[in-house]
């Protein structure tokens, strides 16, 4: 009779999203997995069949939290929501408080990532971008949703990359997203 498992596999998800966001696939070890969980090798490797199938389970964990499509749909749509969507690059809540975005940090090391894992992203970006449109086109933008859209999204991407260097302090990120906001209306 097998040995029952003593952890769950959200938990384990859970706890190691924050290592992947923060040391990235390649940089993320063994050793910081089993800290992180508490959960030895042959048990991680019971449970997922080796760090790539962990990797990508977690990113599929994270992208299924919804903090990005709970701000774009959350009513009334509008700049609102776009402002909301802007500001988790700021700390996403229920994620560690660590800032940027695990799937946009994920995107920095596309040739060593486990296949399978630009596709999840791939399919999340085109998830948001037409919620993104739908509140441009609500908000009354004189310029085609689209094409704000993408500009919104590319953004987002570069200030979540951009939380890696910690320079938001002071409001820094808050002031960028708020004068993105202004010139965005503006088109």
């Amino acid at each position: 009779m097998g040995r029952q498992k003593k952890f769950s596999r959200e938990g384990v998800l859970e706890k190691v999203i924050p290592i992947f966001w923060q040391y990235g696939f390649a940089g993320t070890t063994l050793q910081h997995l089993e800290r992180a969980t508490g959960v030895n090798k042959s048990g991680l490797y019971a449970e997922f069949r080796d760090k790539g199938d962990l990797f990508l389970a977690s990113l599929r964990h994270y992208v299924r939290q919804g903090a990005d499509l709970e701000a774009l749909t959350a009513q009334p749509l509008g700049w609102g929501n776009i402002g909301a969507y802007l500001r988790l690059a700021a700390g996403t809540p229920g994620h560690c408080r660590i800032a940027g975005c695990f799937a946009v940090n994920s995107m920095r090391e596309f040739t060593l990532l486990p296949a399978g894992a630009l596709d999840i992203i791939a399919q999340r970006r085109q998830a948001v971008r037409p919620l993104l449109a739908d509140n441009i086109r609500v908000a009354g933008a004189a310029a085609d949703p689209e094409i704000l859209a993408e500009m919104v999204a590319v953004f987002f991407s570069g200030l979540c990359i951009e939380q890696n260097l910690h320079s938001g302090g002071g409001g820094a990120t808050e002031r960028k997203i708020d004068r993105f906001m202004q010139a965005l209306r503006a088109l």
